[in-house]
């Protein structure tokens, strides 16, 4: 199975980080985002990953070069223009060369076992919603407890991890996100799958409150096992 993980994002919300790093580089517990990716792909037995970059590329291939002990094949599709998830992916068609292959969104960190999306193409992987704020537990005018955060029984959202069918691509956009064209259309017309994953680590890191929450979450996790 072959991967893209779309890493072509400026990271504005976390400046000012991203003005010299691009966000894939962003260390969590001192290993950039694009390697805790290329890790946890690559336990999962894929073999070849292309990397979709626009913004600071030079910087992702340059440690990926430098990075050679990761036992897979790595290529790089990069655009001189941000053109978003579709367009990046539809960019990248000359490297797919099986009928199904895999998305990984640049900025999320998981630990989803991908396996059970290979069987059902146009497939998202879909988590539990989880409220960014504590919650209150309150009858009438007392309250009787304070809650953590938590996640938000079956309201189901989009992971950021595809299984995708190479015909997908003649429908992608030249220029936009996948999210808004193609998987809204395929939605309407009943093509679209979700697989549903319970009490399973997952970031998307999109603030640096984000990324604090994900290096405590992993150093936890670590000291577990």
């Amino acid at each position: 199975m072959q991967a893209l993980i779309l890493a072509g994002g400026q990271g504005s919300r976390l400046k000012p980080i991203t003005d010299y790093i691009p966000k894939p580089l962003i260390p969590i517990n001192n290993v950039p985002i694009i390697e805790w990716q290329i890790r946890y792909l690559k336990k999962f037995k894929i073999e070849n990953v292309v990397i979709c970059s626009g913004y600071k590329s030079e910087q992702i291939q340059n440690y990926l070069e430098h990075k050679r002990n990761f036992g897979i094949k790595i290529q790089h599709s990069v655009e001189d223009v941000p053109l978003g998830t579709g367009g990046a992916l539809k960019k990248a068609a000359k490297i797919i060369k099986d009928k199904t292959f895999l998305v990984l969104n640049g900025d999320v960190i998981t630990t989803i076992d991908i396996t059970k999306l290979y069987k059902t193409p146009n497939a998202i992987a879909l988590v539990e919603l989880r409220t960014r704020f504590g919650t209150v537990d309150f009858d009438g005018m007392r309250i009787n407890n304070f809650r953590e955060k938590k996640h938000v029984q079956n309201v189901w959202m989009n992971a950021g991890i595809y299984h995708l069918e190479k015909n997908i691509l003649k429908d992608l956009p030249r220029k936009g996100a996948i999210e808004d064209t193609v998987f809204l259309n395929y939605a309407k017309k009943g093509i679209l799958s979700g697989v549903s994953f319970k009490d399973v680590l997952w970031f998307s890191i999109d603030s640096h409150k984000d990324l604090e929450e994900c290096s405590h979450a992993l150093a936890f996790k670590s000291i577990k096992k």
